[in-house]
């Protein structure tokens, strides 16, 4: 798998506002390491999951929710 540009494409749809989409694909991209039993791949792509939910709940996260975290 070519981390960067499956990076570059789940950011494109978080900037567009389509996290369906960026979810989708970064779990898609999971699997695929987990299909080649690639650890390191694995590791990068909770990366990736991670940080678009970060967005997620900077966009749309209330005061109280994000003091919490």
């Amino acid at each position: 798998m070519n981390i960067g540009s499956y990076k570059e494409e789940v950011q494109d749809f978080v900037s567009r506002g389509n996290y369906h989409a960026a979810i989708n694909i970064a779990l898609s991209g999971l699997n695929e390491c987990r299909r080649n039993n690639d650890q390191a791949c694995i590791d990068q792509c909770l990366g990736v999951i991670t940080g678009v939910i970060q967005h997620l709940a900077e966009e749309f996260g209330s005061k109280e929710y994000l003091e919490k975290q």
